[in-house]
C-alpha cells in the first residue's frame, strides 16, 4: 500500500515565490501568449497532469507564472532533482519533491509520490518528461518512462500537453509562446483506454510533438490574434533611444508609440 504524501506547502512562500516569479519573467520577456486554438484546460476538480516540453531554464518561472494565472485554486506539484532540491531546501515548500533520476528507487519515489498527488482532487502535477533540455525543433520528441507510468496506476486523472517556445517577433524581449493540447482521460471511464503499459509513453510523445509543431506554425505566422495575453511587460528599445523618440513625436504632432511593432 502506497504511504507516501505529497510534500506539504507552506502557502506564504507558495505566494511569495509566485509574486516573484511574475515580476522576474515580466521583467526579461515582452509577454506570455497562449493560442487560441489549444484552450486552456478546464477539467472541474478532476486531478489534472501537465506535461511540457523542457526548452529553457526559464521553464519552472513561466509555469510558475502560468499556474498562478490560470490555475490558482489548485495545489501544484512538480518533481525536481533531488540534488538540486538538496541545495535549494526552499522549493520542498513550494510543491517541489526530490527524484534521483538514476536509479530505480527514484523511478518508484516518482510514481509512488506522483499517485499521491493525483489522488487529490483540485491537484495538478507539473512534469517536465524530457529530463534534460531539448531544442524545440528536435525531432522525434522523446520521454524518460516516468510519465507513461502513471495512466495504469491512477483512478482517474486529466492528461495535457503543454507546448513552450521562446522567440523574437518585433520587440527587444522575447516572447514566450505557449498552446495546449487535447485534453485526454485516463482511468475509470475516460477517453485513454485501450493502450498496452509500454505504448504510453509514446503515446504522450506523439501528443505533446504534435502540439509544438501546431506552436511552430503559428510563432513563425506572428498572428497575434490568434493568442491570449496573460502577461504583458513594458516595451520599447530602452531609456535614451525611446526618449528620443518620444521628443521626436512631440516635435512633429504625432502619437508616441513605446512598442517597436504592431504584435
Amino acid at each position: 500500500m502506497n504511504t507516501t504524501y505529497p510534500p506539504r506547502i507552506t502557502p506564504w512562500m507558495l505566494r511569495a515565490f509566485s509574486a516573484y516569479s511574475r515580476w522576474y519573467v515580466a521583467r526579461h520577456f515582452h509577454s506570455i501568449r497562449i493560442s487560441r486554438a489549444g484552450p486552456i484546460p478546464n477539467v472541474g476538480g478532476l486531478p489534472l497532469v501537465i506535461y511540457v516540453n523542457h526548452a529553457a531554464w526559464w521553464d519552472p518561472l513561466v509555469c510558475f507564472t502560468l499556474q498562478n494565472a490560470l490555475f490558482g485554486k489548485r495545489r501544484a506539484y512538480a518533481p525536481i532533482d533531488s540534488q538540486a532540491l538538496q541545495k535549494y531546501r526552499f522549493f520542498a515548500k513550494l510543491g517541489f519533491f526530490g527524484v534521483d533520476q538514476h536509479s530505480r528507487r527514484g523511478a518508484s519515489q516518482f510514481i509512488h509520490t506522483a499517485e499521491a498527488v493525483l489522488s487529490q482532487p483540485d491537484s495538478i502535477l507539473w512534469l517536465t518528461p524530457q529530463g534534460r533540455f531539448a531544442d524545440v525543433r528536435e525531432r522525434p520528441v522523446q520521454f524518460k518512462p516516468g510519465l507513461g507510468h502513471l495512466p495504469p496506476r491512477i483512478k482517474r486523472a486529466a492528461f495535457v500537453p503543454l507546448a513552450l517556445e521562446y522567440t523574437h517577433w518585433e520587440e527587444r524581449k522575447l516572447e514566450v509562446l505557449c498552446r495546449f493540447g487535447p485534453i485526454e482521460i485516463a482511468g475509470g471511464t475516460g477517453n485513454l483506454r485501450g493502450i498496452e503499459e509500454l505504448d504510453w509513453t509514446r503515446h504522450f510523445e506523439q501528443q505533446l510533438q504534435s502540439t509544438q509543431d501546431a506552436l511552430a506554425i503559428e510563432a513563425q505566422a506572428r498572428v497575434s490574434r490568434e493568442f491570449e495575453m496573460i502577461l504583458r511587460s513594458s516595451s520599447g528599445v530602452g531609456f535614451f533611444y525611446d526618449t528620443w523618440r518620444a521628443l521626436r513625436a512631440a516635435f512633429s504632432g504625432q502619437t508616441f508609440q513605446r512598442e517597436h511593432g504592431n504584435l
